[in-house]
């Protein structure tokens, strides 16, 4: 069995075909998701399909693609952490890719969701895009990493080098694969998979967006995840058994709050 570690099904394009969204994990093997949350007007959204679907779990963050909404606080997130079907913190980290100028308030935003996870004791969902560095920085000085008491979690669509994923396994967290790594053109990414045990990897669509080979240019959505867990275990040169087995194992010691 497989489980989509990060999924945005909450999102009207796919939210309007639930009924074929689960109908197609279910054909595909995918027993479980995770619905991650984006910013705090649409949580209700995320919670509502974790509480309707026992197979579908929440997060609880604001992502840092958004500078005009409702801003965080570690009460709030530590508030709405207390329902039994949220099961992380984020998404939240930092991207320098699409937002320019002072971008502090990206910082400041994600160090208050490291201290909302250190205080809930529930792992973060970190997103980075041309801010490993910083976000690397940024996850000691809140003491992210397990060994600072904190609980770790996933770097979620990992784009960045073998250096930086090496420094975040080093911290306690996993890396999540998403479509991104079946495509012809994301060489470097399938050297970093290679070289990262399958004892750290988690798998994901981060659907609507990215779909992997040989659905990509379509609606991703998270019955395609098993296509992931499938070029891994070539890439890799295991069981495609072994890669359903351990990713599924991965996810449910990383969220010991998720109920099988």
């Amino acid at each position: 069995m497989y489980i989509d570690s990060h999924c945005h099904i909450n999102f009207p394009e796919l939210a309007q075909r639930m009924p074929e969204l689960l109908q197609k994990m279910q054909a595909n093997k995918v027993t479980h998701a995770l619905c991650v949350s984006v910013d705090l007007p649409d949580f209700p959204q995320v919670l509502a399909l974790a509480e309707q679907y026992p197979h579908i779990y929440a997060s609880v963050g604001v992502h840092p693609d958004y500078p005009d909404t409702v801003e965080p606080d570690v009460e709030t997130l530590l508030r709405l952490a207390e329902h039994p079907r949220v099961i992380a913190i984020g998404e939240t980290g930092l991207d320098y890719y699409r937002l320019t100028g002072d971008l502090e308030w990206q910082r400041e935003r994600f160090r208050t969701h490291i201290r909302a996870s250190r205080a809930c004791k529930k792992p973060l969902i970190i997103h980075t895009r041309s801010a490993s560095a910083d976000t690397l920085r940024i996850m000691r000085e809140e003491g992210a990493s397990t060994d600072q008491g904190g609980v770790a979690g996933v770097m979620h669509c990992f784009t960045e080098s073998l250096e930086v994923a090496q420094a975040a396994v080093e911290m306690g967290f996993y890396i999540s694969f998403s479509g991104i790594v079946t495509f012809k053109s994301a060489k470097e990414l399938q050297a970093v998979a290679r070289e990262i045990d399958i004892s750290r990897i988690l798998i994901e669509t981060d659907s609507p967006y990215l779909a992997p080979v040989p659905h990509r240019g379509k609606m991703n959505e998270p019955g395609f995840v098993c296509h992931v867990a499938e070029f891994l275990a070539d890439l890799k040169g295991i069981a495609l058994a072994d890669v359903a087995r351990q990713t599924t194992q991965n996810f449910f010691t990383l969220f010991p709050h998720a109920v099988p």
